[in-house]
């Protein structure tokens, strides 16, 4: 008998413990939905972070590409090709693939080959590819066209600066377009690398934008405008040994690339592909034709303009770029004491993409604003960066986009003349302005160094 008492004592005990209670059973529910919508909100961040805000601006993305790929199968079919430097591309690269190695005799009817080897290696491709008739090749630029156009909007929806509207400034140039399906200029093989060296950097990929990058100078030597704001990005993302590496696997490329005429012909490839000290002609300067002509080719001109391009990229340097850092030489300072110190590094960083994208697109606009001359196919070189500095000015939107109007009209006058270079400077200089008048910003995604980022 007292064993089935207790027994059923001990069934009363545990059934009392677990008895409905209302509350208990609520607060159960809540906590677990709660749960739930965090771990769904971390899902949602996460997708957000692997798809930059698919609309609207990745959808005007795609609309433009759609669009503008109807216009250059119309400008190709219908507007007459202009003939420039084509006779002569084919010229210089007929001769490399006849056997010849020295630059001074790589020659068309423009002159000498002033570009480095990988120009040679890419209009090698393209007489195969075209056998070096117009008509084809003028299809082969159009895609790269696209496919240029498709990165330079990667670029603007990633760094998310522009209203999603503003996008379609990019796709509104006569000259830009003219310069790729109706000239056929290396430029846009150059700057399409180059865009492409931003969109690895943009994703962290240093080593593989260095290599990117130095292909793109192989092409044409303007690209090294960008070099100076790229070296600082680099000391704030990448710690010593890093920069190094990617320093060598850039001059690694080039090697590879000049050695059929580093190994044969050495002085007279470096003196014709890396000449720094080239006069170009005073009735193609689309932005100082306004200067006179004895001035325009003097060498004192030419070292001003070059001592004004050093002094401007100090400055921006110093009270711009590495303000967070308490100025450039302060920043150097740091690196300097960093590579010293026994202790752990605070380097590598994360840097913004916007801060990435403003600094390259500043560094080269600096350039262009100090360049002797710039030639009609030259615009290509800053073009795409102008809606997105004009953006991280503190202008206006009305006065942002009469000030593209204003650029892209100067580059429309042919020839050029004294009131639209003076007119053109101006503008440059205006945008050179906003961007000073403009806030510095925080460069780094997270002020906690990163662990495992490829350096």
């Amino acid at each position: 008998m007292k064993l089935h008492y207790s027994i059923f004592f001990l069934l009363d005990q545990n059934t009392s413990k677990h008895k409905f209670n209302p509350k208990e059973k609520f607060m159960a529910v809540k906590n677990s939905a709660s749960a739930h919508a965090k771990r769904s909100r971390r899902k949602d961040a996460a997708s957000s972070s692997l798809i930059p805000k698919l609309y609207p601006k990745t959808a005007m993305a795609l609309a433009l590409l759609f669009i503008d790929s109807l216009l250059v199968s119309f400008i190709i079919a219908y507007v007459p090709y202009t003939k420039i430097d084509w006779d002569a591309y084919m010229s210089q690269v007929s001769g490399f693939l006849g056997g010849e190695r020295d630059y001074k005799n790589l020659k068309g009817d423009t002159g000498p080959l002033v570009y480095p080897a990988g120009f040679l290696y890419v209009y090698s491709a393209i007489q195969y590819i075209t056998g070096g008739q117009v008509f084809p090749a003028q299809i082969f630029f159009g895609i790269l066209y696209i496919i240029n156009l498709g990165i330079v909007l990667l670029i603007y929806v990633k760094a998310d600066v522009l209203p999603w509207w503003a996008l379609s400034l990019i796709c509104l140039s006569k000259r830009v377009h003219s310069i790729f399906v109706l000239r056929l200029f290396n430029d846009c093989f150059a700057m399409t690398l180059l865009h492409a060296a931003m969109v690895a950097i943009l994703y962290q990929r240093w080593h593989l934008g260095l290599i990117i990058f130095s292909a793109a100078v192989s092409i044409k030597m303007n690209v090294l405008l960008y070099a100076p704001p790229l070296f600082i990005l680099m000391l704030k993302a990448m710690n010593i040994s890093g920069v190094i590496s990617a320093l060598a696997g850039a001059a690694f490329v080039q090697i590879v690339l000049g050695l059929p005429f580093l190994v044969s012909y050495p002085i007279e490839y470096i003196s014709q592909a890396f000449n720094l000290g080239r006069v170009f002609i005073h009735f193609w300067s689309v932005n100082f034709k306004f200067i006179p002509e004895p001035i325009f080719v003097s060498k004192e001109f030419a070292v001003s303009l070059l001592i004004a391009h050093l002094v401007v990229l100090a400055v921006f340097a110093h009270y711009k770029w590495c303000k967070h850092e308490g100025g450039l030489f302060n920043f150097l300072f740091l690196r300097i004491r960093s590579c010293l110190s026994t202790s752990s590094s605070s380097w590598p960083k994360t840097l913004k993409t916007e801060y990435i994208v403003t600094t390259m697109f500043a560094g080269n606009f600096i350039g262009i604003v100090c360049a002797r001359s710039l030639h009609y196919q030259f615009y290509s070189w800053y073009f795409y960066s102008v809606p997105y500095l004009l953006w991280r000015t503190p202008f206006p939107t009305l006065l942002r986009v009469f000030l593209l109007v204003g650029v892209e009209l100067c580059w429309n006058v042919y020839p050029s003349n004294f009131y639209s270079s003076l007119i053109l400077l101006c503008l440059h200089l205006f945008i050179l302005w906003g961007l000073w008048c403009s806030t510095p910003e925080n460069p780094y995604a997270s002020d906690k160094s990163v662990s495992r980022k490829e350096k």
